[in-house]
């Protein structure tokens, strides 16, 4: 049996900045984060949603597991520690926002092949002069315990926990020949990034 691979959504997210529910926004006429649980769904042996604490994920499509944040606003790195405890059975998991309607799976499936090398604990996109952290693809079990050290340490951004694992950074010229419209780092802030 190959080694099983999960999905992470996160969406525990407030909306803050959008002003509403911006998960059930329609975004190309379906609820926005449906969109990359259903890329996820395409490529992982499992999809866990990450959503904020009493969401019981009535909105999901069926077939995802729910996860929580253990309290509201502590921030995506514990609402990652939180997908990861729900993923244990997988040896990697490929992490994504909720709020990523643009995720192409080529791409995600060459993180994962960087992955496959034994020395390299996660994998991010350059974008610029930096990586970004989502989405992010990453060793289940490092990563668990990592995340755990850095909450406890009051840490709280994913981009902490790519900074202390072992992370290949793939480069801007090799990702976006499988993706050049860079669609894969779309993101949904405000009403604005919505398709007009």
């Amino acid at each position: 049996m190959p080694p099983l691979v999960s999905g992470i959504v996160l969406a525990g997210g407030r909306s803050t900045r959008f002003g509403s529910d911006k998960l059930v926004a329609p975004y190309a006429g379906r609820p926005l984060v449906h969109l990359p649980i259903e890329v996820l769904a395409g490529i992982c042996d499992e999809v866990v949603v990450v959503l904020a604490p009493g969401d019981d994920g009535a909105r999901l499509p069926t077939g995802v597991t729910v996860a929580n944040d253990p309290t509201e606003g502590e921030g995506p790195l514990a609402g990652l520690h939180a997908g990861l405890m729900s993923a244990v059975r997988s040896e990697s998991v490929v992490v994504v926002g909720g709020d990523m309607p643009e995720l192409q799976p080529a791409v995600l499936l060459e993180m994962l092949q960087v992955l496959a090398s034994p020395d390299i604990e996660a994998v991010a996109l350059a974008d610029g002069d930096r990586a970004r952290p989502l989405p992010c693809v990453l060793r289940t079990w490092p990563a668990a315990d990592m995340t755990h050290t850095l909450l406890h340490a009051g840490r709280r951004r994913l981009r902490d926990v790519l900074d202390a694992l072992r992370t290949a950074v793939i480069d801007e010229q090799t990702w976006t020949a499988l993706d050049p419209e860079r669609r894969t780092l779309t993101d949904v802030d405000q009403p604005g990034d919505m398709p007009g």
